[in-house]
């Protein structure tokens, strides 16, 4: 049996129907994810009416390897990586950041292709824990979650004695 879905997703499992692309639209621009739109509602904008960033700029591509050819002939497409934003602050440090869930294998390798060729640039992973107190980078947020499991095994452990 085929089973015919009308919900239409991309292979990154994004909603792109009409309906989920006016679910990440703000201002007249779409979003790639829910998430994106809500780190510029909550994080960028704030800061932009404060006046702590200056400017911030969307999907700007980074090479990471140049594309080439193999001793038998065959070509390779350049890596690139095109960030989620790059944040110009007013004290002038200037940011890039990629807004994430979850962390998967390939967005380290990435993370460490990207320091490797752009040292001066500041990158970051953010992501969103209203537990930990909103935007944080995801490192401190899996840091704080992975405490808390610990805790919550201490407790158990001490009730079952």
């Amino acid at each position: 049996m085929i089973r015919i879905s009308k919900n239409r997703h991309s292979k990154f499992n994004i909603d792109i129907s009409q309906q989920g692309k006016q679910k990440r639209t703000y201002k007249g621009i779409t979003y790639d994810s829910y998430m994106e739109l809500q780190f510029v509602k909550e994080y960028i904008e704030p800061k932009l009416l404060s006046g702590e960033i200056i400017k911030y700029d969307r999907q700007i591509i980074y090479q990471l390897q140049p594309e080439f050819i193999d001793k038998n002939g065959k070509k390779y497409r350049a890596i690139n990586y095109k960030s989620d934003f790059d944040i110009t602050y007013a004290n002038g440090d200037f940011k890039v950041i990629d807004v994430k869930g979850m962390l998967k294998n390939e967005d380290r390798l990435k993370e460490k292709l990207f320091k490797y060729h752009y040292p001066e640039i500041d990158f970051e992973f953010v992501g969103r824990s209203l537990k930990d107190g909103g935007w944080l980078p995801i490192d401190k947020i899996l840091k704080a979650r992975k405490e808390r499991k610990k805790l919550k095994q201490s407790k158990l452990k001490e009730n079952n004695l």
